[in-house]
Formats: C-alpha cells, sequence, structure tokens
C-alpha cells in the first residue's frame, strides 16, 4: 500500500481578498485532520474571478500561501490565481512543497472562452512529483473536458489529477459525469474542488482509478479530507481497471494515428461551426393582427 492524504476545502469565495478566510479554514483543517499531507483549494479562490487581483508570479497571494504551507508541513495547491506575466493575465495554479517552495506553476491551457474572457491560454502541462509517493498533474475546470490534456499527463506518468474547479453553470452534472470517466479513462485518481458564491456551486468529488466516487460534498462548506492509495493505480494499471479494461496500454498499442491531430487536417467542418462567442439572444418574430380601419 503507497498512502497518501489528501484534504479539499470546498468554502465560499467573495470577489475580494480571501486569504484570511482561506488561512482559517486551513488552520481548521490541519487541527482535526493533522494526517493531511496536500490540500487543494478551489480555482481563484485567492480572490475570486476579478481580473484587476493580477499579480506578478511570487506577488504576495504565492507569498501567503507559501507561508501557510511551511507552517503547516503540507503540499498546498491552492487553487489558482491570476497571474501577470508578459503583458497578458493567465489562470495560474501554483503547488507549494512543504517547505513552502513554489515547484511548478501551470497556466490554464483551455480557459473557458468565450466567457473567461481575460485569461489567455498558457502552453505547458504540469507533473510533479511527490517525492516515495508518486506522480501528480494539474488542470484547471474546463480542462478537463479535453481528454487530450489528461492523455498528455498520465502519458507523462501522472497517477492524480488535481482539478481546481469554479463551476456554477447549468452544466455541473456534465462536469461531474467528466470527471468521474475521466478517472476510470486514464487510470488516475481524480481530486476535484469547487467552490461556493462565485467561486461555484460546491459538489467537490474524489474519484478512484476505476471511476467510483469515493467522496462527494453537498452545496456547503466542507472539507474533504480522504487517503488515496498510488498502489491502486499501479495495478489497475498493470492488471486492468477491475481486472478488465487496460485503456492506457490499448492506447499505446493502437495500430492508427489520429489524423484530426495533423496540422494538414481538413478542417472545413470545424471551421463551418462558426466563431467562439457568446450565444446572442434569438430574434423574435412577432405577428401582430392587423391594424382596424379607422
Amino acid at each position: 500500500m503507497r498512502p497518501f492524504a489528501i484534504g479539499g476545502i470546498q468554502m465560499y469565495v467573495g470577489m475580494q481578498n480571501n486569504i484570511d478566510a482561506i488561512r482559517q479554514r486551513l488552520d481548521v483543517m490541519m487541527h482535526l485532520y493533522p494526517w493531511v499531507q496536500m490540500v487543494v483549494l478551489s480555482e481563484l479562490a485567492a480572490h475570486g474571478p476579478a481580473a484587476h487581483s493580477a499579480q506578478p508570479a511570487g506577488g504576495a497571494f504565492e507569498q501567503d500561501f507559501q507561508e501557510m504551507a511551511r507552517r503547516h508541513r503540507i503540499w498546498l495547491v491552492p487553487g489558482s490565481l491570476f497571474e501577470k506575466r508578459d503583458g497578458a493575465i493567465y489562470n495560474m495554479t501554483p503547488v507549494i512543497d512543504p517547505s513552502g517552495d513554489v515547484v511548478a506553476r501551470y497556466r490554464k491551457i483551455f480557459p473557458f472562452t468565450p466567457y473567461e474572457e481575460a485569461s489567455a491560454a498558457g502552453d505547458e502541462f504540469c507533473v510533479f512529483d511527490v517525492p516515495e509517493v508518486g506522480r501528480f498533474g494539474v488542470s484547471i475546470c474546463y480542462d478537463m473536458w479535453f481528454p487530450e490534456l489528461q492523455r498528455q499527463m498520465t502519458s507523462m506518468g501522472a497517477e492524480v489529477i488535481l482539478n481546481p474547479v469554479m463551476a456554477n453553470f447549468v452544466d455541473r452534472p456534465a462536469d461531474l459525469a467528466i470527471v468521474q470517466a475521466s478517472a476510470a479513462m486514464f487510470q488516475c485518481y481524480v481530486v476535484s474542488v469547487n467552490g461556493l458564491g462565485v467561486g461555484g456551486n460546491g459538489q467537490s468529488m474524489i474519484v478512484d482509478p476505476a471511476g467510483r466516487v469515493l467522496h462527494q460534498a453537498g452545496s456547503h462548506e466542507a472539507f474533504l479530507p480522504y487517503e488515496i492509495d498510488l498502489d491502486v493505480v499501479r495495478r489497475q494499471r498493470e492488471r486492468g481497471l477491475l481486472g478488465l479494461g487496460q485503456p492506457l496500454k490499448s492506447f499505446r498499442d493502437r495500430p492508427v494515428e489520429f489524423p484530426v491531430y495533423a496540422r494538414d487536417f481538413d478542417r472545413r467542418y470545424l471551421d463551418s461551426l462558426g466563431t467562439l462567442e457568446k450565444p446572442r439572444r434569438e430574434a423574435t418574430v412577432v405577428n401582430l393582427p392587423p391594424r382596424a380601419a379607422e
């Protein structure tokens, strides 16, 4: 058994500096569950979806999170924050180790366009190792809708996908189904932590490598402390999901390449779908009765 204890914090996120509220909840979690080794927060937990809060890497928000990780001696994945970089704004997740060092930064590759208008798209994958435990990958919210990203990270050895979320739309049931399906397709744990208030509608979820929901929160503040077993990932990848399908190996051994990924792929159908923009209100035709003769 290769156990590792992850704790998600599902909390109210306001459109203001939420650092003190995060610190208070982290203190409570670590008091109640001192065995937790990694804590994950929701997307844009630091200041809500407010692009004006953007800071350069290493700014005040990151420094606060580094202090929290160092004080509790935990791995901290503090959701995400808006980062100023090279004249653009990115939705960025820092990964902080128990010494308080930032060991990785992931910039969301698939912003929720056309609704997430402030963020530029990142172009680098994020996997990192927890020594003597295993390899972890990071995706942010809408990234989970693109299996290519999970395919890339798991092909690089990721055994756990950490997925900070800010989901408050009516498509949340689809979100949750995708999280569950991704865990099964890529035979990995998925830890998907949503916020509340402007931060989302909750229902954070931890799913095992067979796609089974280990825990799902409601729509209220909640702690999600859970001990996962990385040996379960390794055994199922070797022997098959519940002794059955071995999709990572089947993809590895596939006899074909997929033309859709080639630069010269015929994009006419995809281009015919139109511009990526918010839907407009449908025009309404009103048939008025004829005007009576005067």
